[in-house]
């Protein structure tokens, strides 16, 4: 497994920073000590096995949880986030997994649910128009912007859910299995969706459990493993074998261990960074 390094630092800029997290649910410790640095322009994959304290984390930048401990920074100032006012006013939107679409309302309905246009009188025409131009912008495959949601495939749902999100112009958007139950093309959509996030120059947080699909859009994987941090990765530098190493703690098996420690007896090469074991720490069996 790969050494747990902090990546080089993004290009983009530092759009919100969090240090040393904690969130606990009565004798419940869900998060302890989580940093998180979050850039524009960048796609970062929140990784980790059920009970990591992902959805923990998603509903304290999404303002659903206040930490109980910690600090957000954004902007190079600190930050409260008490709830989802406090986060929308951050810029942060935030994609559930159940998307919260109205199927019986139509594409443009959906979209500004709550933030339509007009004073007195609704402004179908100009919501139309921006719907367009917001689709358009995300290349999104919509065949109509008046047909109702129940009618759209999942993928398109998604693409719907995303846009809706864009409204009101965020910095951040956090997005919640976006590719979950989803068929091969559909998925594809949607990561083309998120790459057209960052190329709009917004921080993404993905949280999934597809490695394929991190692999293919995200650019740093923060890997999370029984509430703490358990690894930060470039995607460039990183395999498939060691994110599932840092999401299970194989480094942590007493069997992984003494099996690493007879290759570097042997003189083969390591497959954890790191300088040797010294000899004597090694089994009297395993000693060469």
């Amino acid at each position: 497994m790969a050494a747990l390094s902090t990546p080089e630092v993004s290009t983009g800029e530092l759009v919100l920073s969090l240090r040393g997290i904690d969130k606990n649910f009565g004798a419940v410790q869900a998060l302890t000590g989580i940093d998180l640095d979050i850039y524009s322009g960048e796609v970062v994959a929140l990784v980790g096995d059920n009970g990591a304290g992902k959805s923990t984390l998603v509903k304290i930048l999404a303002g659903v949880h206040p930490q109980d401990g910690g600090t957000i920074t954004s902007d190079d100032k600190r930050v409260s986030i008490n709830n989802p006012a406090d986060s929308n006013n951050l810029g942060i939107a935030t994609v559930y997994q159940d998307l919260a679409l109205c199927d019986n309302l139509d594409v443009v309905a959906n979209l500004f649910l709550g933030h339509e246009l007009g004073r007195g009188t609704i402004n179908e025409v100009e919501m139309e128009k921006r719907s367009w131009s917001l689709l358009r912008q995300l290349s999104a495959r919509i065949p109509s912007v008046r047909i109702p949601v129940a009618s759209l495939s999942g993928g398109q749902r998604q693409t719907v859910a995303i846009a809706r999100s864009l409204i009101g112009e965020p910095r951040i958007v956090i997005l919640d299995e976006p590719t979950a139950a989803l068929g091969v093309a559909q998925t594809a959509e949607v990561l083309n969706l998120i790459e057209r996030l960052r190329e709009r120059g917004l921080g993404v947080v993905l949280i999934s459990h597809n490695m394929a699909d991190v692999q293919a859009v995200a650019d740093r994987i923060v890997v999370l493993r029984l509430g703490r941090n358990n690894g930060e990765f470039k995607v460039a530098d990183v395999t498939y074998e060691d994110i599932i190493a840092a999401i299970t703690g194989a480094s942590d098996n007493a069997v992984t261990r003494r099996a690493q420690a007879r290759v570097d007896a042997a003189g083969a090469p390591a497959a954890t960074a790191g300088s040797r074991p010294d000899d004597t720490a090694l089994p009297e069996e395993d000693r060469p």
